[in-house]
């Protein structure tokens, strides 16, 4: 079982030294799916609850087809999980660090 740190990020590299290749690698990946201001949109209209595909389309105003193409690769990249009811499928942010990594993007970009 792996042990919660109680240091930040910043120590902890200071302490155990930076990730290796494929964790960097894979962070890269993670930062690639966040690079489309499409795929943020559609983060954001799942911060309060979950949406199935239709009410994301109104609230992004994109086609299914767009919206379903690009929730696919929010869910392979693991920001996204799905609910099915029936034959409808609920989604919604896979867990609060996905609201973390907006934030702190957004506090970053606004800072002077």
């Amino acid at each position: 079982m792996k042990r919660k740190s109680n240091l930040t990020s910043a120590e902890q590299i200071e302490v155990f030294g930076a990730p290796d290749e494929d964790a960097l690698f894979d962070m890269a990946e993670l930062f690639k799916v966040f690079a489309d201001s499409t795929r943020i949109r559609i983060l954001y209209a799942m911060f309060e609850t979950e949406l199935n595909v239709s009410q994301i389309c109104d609230k992004v105003e994109m086609t299914i087809s767009a919206v379903s193409h690009q929730l696919r690769l929010l869910k392979q990249a693991k920001l996204v999980r799905c609910r099915r009811e029936g034959r409808k499928a609920y989604y919604m942010l896979a867990d609060d660090h996905v609201k973390t990594i907006i934030g702190m993007a957004k506090e970053h970009i606004e800072e002077e």
